[in-house]
């Protein structure tokens, strides 16, 4: 059956089976130890033949590969060792003739620091993209703005000397966060969005959700009680979890934010968003909220 057969079903993803892949580790057409595009669009009628409704494509767009792929240089672009465009829509074209939809991930809380958006962000407090990341003044003793963590370690703040400011990384220092409360950066979101839309992607698959925005008052998270539960999943002794980390994890402020991305999705009849909320108090009400109503996510899942 291909999937004109099935294109009736609007919401195919309610009850879908996506199979997920790594493009770096899943098939290697070009013999230099390293996944491709053409590997896996060699692998799609094994992927059929297991009865899976969609894959989940992840990151393979330009990146310098810090985080493999989750740091992203340019949205729409793809990483010269994974193919080109032309591999792409191939792919798109062979999934969809087996009954396939094809999801991608889109990384749009953070950028890498190589992104041309930062290099101008950190250039000055003046220019066009001054605000389109989270900047913040040091503290009187030059320290961080607050006691946020990053997730993988360390303070969510990094100094740049250029602009004289921090600013927020809730991952790695080279993936700085992006402002999501600018309206310029939600539209250039929806131009990222548009851009796959029109090569044939069935749905997104969007990182880190619930990061998006924080709090701007930027008041220091409290500590966590000690013996205090822990979210599911908390590696024990995590010091990210030291504290409730409310400043910048599943802000409320983030669910109409998503409107205009979910508007965008509605144009094109069949097509989803699916959320990661990760290190979230409550994974499940979390998960809710960014699913409750037509104005957010289609779906959601907690890491």
């Amino acid at each position: 059956m291909t999937l004109s057969d099935r294109r009736a079903d609007n919401a195919w993803w309610r009850n879908a089976v996506i199979y997920q892949i790594y493009p770096r580790s899943f098939c290697d057409t070009s013999g230099n130890g390293v996944g491709d595009l053409k590997g896996i669009r060699s692998k799609l009628p094994y992927v059929a033949d297991l009865g899976a409704d969609a894959v989940w494509i992840c990151p393979f767009v330009r990146s310098p590969m810090r985080d493999f792929g989750y740091d992203v240089s340019d949205y729409t672009e793809i990483e010269p060792i994974f193919g080109t465009h032309e591999d792409f829509v191939a792919l798109v074209t062979d999934a969809h003739a087996l009954g396939l939809r094809v999801v991608t991930d889109q990384v749009m809380n953070h950028t890498s620091d190589e992104h041309p958006w930062f290099i101008e962000s950190r250039s000055s407090r003046t220019n066009p993209k001054s605000d389109w990341y989270v900047w913040a003044e040091p503290m009187q003793d030059g320290g961080p703005p607050n006691n946020w963590r990053s997730s993988f370690g360390g303070s969510a703040w990094t100094f740049d000397d250029s602009r004289r400011q921090y600013y927020l990384h809730n991952f790695l220092s080279t993936q700085p966060d992006l402002n999501w409360f600018n309206p310029e950066v939600r539209a250039a979101m929806v131009d990222v969005a548009t851009f796959w839309l029109e090569l044939g992607v069935d749905g997104f698959r969007l990182d880190v959700v619930n990061f998006f925005t924080h709090d701007r008052s930027l008041n220091d998270n409290p500590r966590r009680a000690p013996g205090a539960q822990r979210p599911a999943g908390a590696a024990p002794g995590d010091p990210y979890f030291d504290y409730v980390n409310v400043g910048t994890v599943s802000r409320h402020e983030t669910l109409d934010l998503l409107a205009d991305l979910r508007a965008l999705m509605d144009r094109y009849p069949g097509r989803f968003l699916l959320g990661e909320i990760s290190s979230a108090e409550d994974a499940l009400q979390s998960s809710a909220a960014f699913v409750s109503g037509t104005r957010r996510l289609h779906m959601a899942y907690s890491a």
